[in-house]
């Protein structure tokens, strides 16, 4: 019998096989673009129901895998599937964003409808599966197979340098991953098991650890990512269509962090403990830095996709602060940068369909035009801010907290971060939406229409809710976590 945990990682790939099958009967039309749309859309949801079942089926206070699927599969190999409170909330997360990338994608992209939609599924399918793989080779198979999809789909449907963008995406990406592939069958060579909860109990010398460390993290550190690596990222958020851009910074950049934390800190303690002080040095570089360059762009874009390489310097702060604290922060600033900048990339897409530029000098005065679209944009400029009350705040406090505990000087800094985005955030905010419209191609501009408000509300109602009531995700991470932070102090010795 298939487990939950497959059924929800393959569930996807069954709409692929029906919407490959309706072409065949149909052939190319509207009529299957049409129809396309709908069956990727009833996929994504079925999928999104399934992970919401994995989180009730989830028991918040056992702290291993559960739901565990093991099946021989060759070579020694096995197909091992199962979550724990670190994984758990990042697959219903993707279910969560699929259906509202769907349904953004419903009037923007004209050409390939189907090939778009498989893209989307395919891609869905193989970012669970990194959250869901207890296995070595399988996690590695699921991890770079998402390269792929998403190489496509800023190849094929992004803008007018997509080629450039898509290439540079894939090779920064695919460089760090030869380092990790190279570990990985050492580490099996060495443990005589593929088994990551095997792993996790393994002690690898202390000298082999630093080479494994580096090798993960050069992986890692790309796909987050990572002050200097992060130049990949901005083209490829300006090329990528807005679902595109949704899924990259909502879903794509925490396979970075969930690596950090499935592998470097409970499998390398000791390296993680050595390079703790390279880590925090690099994430307040990129939280100062990206920040500053953020506040120099002219794309809204790309102002947006910096102000990502600012927050997850945050997280790989959080995660290497070796504390509790910093651990649930850096989970919880993942969850929440997943909904507040799939949001802000959505009101850039909002505007984007209906002037055809992201000029921030183009605009002025929107909210004379667009009250709605002006409030949906002020909300999530102040989570992406980190104000009380909506989730970005949590996220950032706590992982400064766990920080502070562990290098006051990181901490200081990364605050510094906090006031550069409200500075960066807030003027864009004013420079298009106040004043009087200067365009006139500006003076028809309409608001929020029906299908564009139904994506919005769930991504506000999760905000918020977060924000008021983080103990929904702590409850699910807190054994977890736990268990991380004491075996890896036990190792260190902490």
């Amino acid at each position: 019998m298939i487990g939950l945990l497959s059924l929800t990682t393959f569930a996807p790939l069954v709409g692929v096989a029906v919407l490959l099958a309706v072409r065949a009967a149909q052939g190319d039309n509207a009529k299957t673009d049409n129809l396309a749309k709908w069956i990727a859309l009833a996929t994504t949801l079925v999928t999104f129901a399934l992970s919401i079942l994995v989180v009730v089926q989830f028991d918040p206070a056992n702290p291993g895998f559960q739901m565990v699927e093991d099946i021989p599969w060759f070579a020694g190999l096995h197909y091992r599937m199962g979550v724990d409170g670190i994984s758990v909330l990042f697959v219903l997360l993707t279910g969560f964003l699929l259906p509202i990338c769907i349904v953004a994608s419903w009037k923007s992209v004209e050409k390939r409808i189907v090939e778009y939609m498989i893209a989307f599924l395919v891609l869905e399918t193989l970012v669970i599966g990194v959250f869901c793989a207890l296995d070595l080779i399988l996690f590695y198979l699921f991890f770079e197979g998402g390269l792929v999809p998403m190489f496509l789909i800023i190849g094929i449907w992004g803008g007018k340098r997509r080629v450039y963008a898509a290439y540079k995406f894939f090779l920064y990406t695919l460089l760090g991953s030869v380092l990790m592939l190279a570990a990985i069958l050492s580490m099996i060579a060495i443990a005589g098991t593929s088994s990551i909860p095997d792993l996790m109990h393994f002690k690898f010398a202390p000298w082999l650890q630093t080479w494994l460390w580096l090798a993960f993290f050069a992986s890692f550190a790309v796909k987050m990512p990572m002050w200097p690596v992060h130049t990949w990222l901005p083209d490829a958020h300006v090329e990528a269509p807005t679902a595109g851009s949704v899924i990259l910074a909502g879903i794509l950049l925490k396979l970075g962090g969930y690596g950090f934390m499935r592998f470097c800190l409970p499998m390398f303690p000791n390296a993680s403990e050595t390079f703790q002080p390279l880590v925090f040095a690099l994430s307040a570089i990129a939280i100062v830095y990206t920040s500053l360059v953020a506040f120099r762009q002219t794309d809204i874009k790309k102002l947006i996709a910096y102000s990502s390489v600012a927050h997850m310097g945050f997280v790989t702060m959080g995660i290497f602060s070796g504390n509790a604290a910093g651990e649930q922060g850096a989970i919880f600033q993942m969850l929440s940068h997943g909904l507040i900048s799939g949001a802000l990339f959505l009101c850039v897409g909002v505007v984007y369909d209906r002037m055809h530029t992201r000029e921030i000098a183009f605009y002025g005065g929107l909210t004379n035009r667009m009250p709605h679209y002006a409030f949906v944009f002020l909300l999530f400029t102040m989570g992406n801010v980190g104000l009380p009350g909506t989730s970005g705040f949590v996220g950032e406090i706590l992982t400064m907290t766990g920080t502070y505990q562990a290098s006051t000087w990181t901490a200081l800094v990364a605050a510094t971060g906090v006031i550069l985005s409200a500075m960066y955030a807030l003027t864009l905010y004013r420079r298009v939406m106040f004043g009087e419209i200067v365009n006139p191609e500006l003076k028809t501009i309409a608001d929020l229409d029906k299908r564009e408000i139904l994506l919005f509300v769930p991504l506000i109602i999760g905000t918020l809710v977060l924000g008021v009531y983080p103990n929904l995700v702590f409850n699910l991470t807190a054994s977890s976590v736990d268990g991380l932070v004491g075996a890896w102090r036990a190792a260190v010795g902490g």
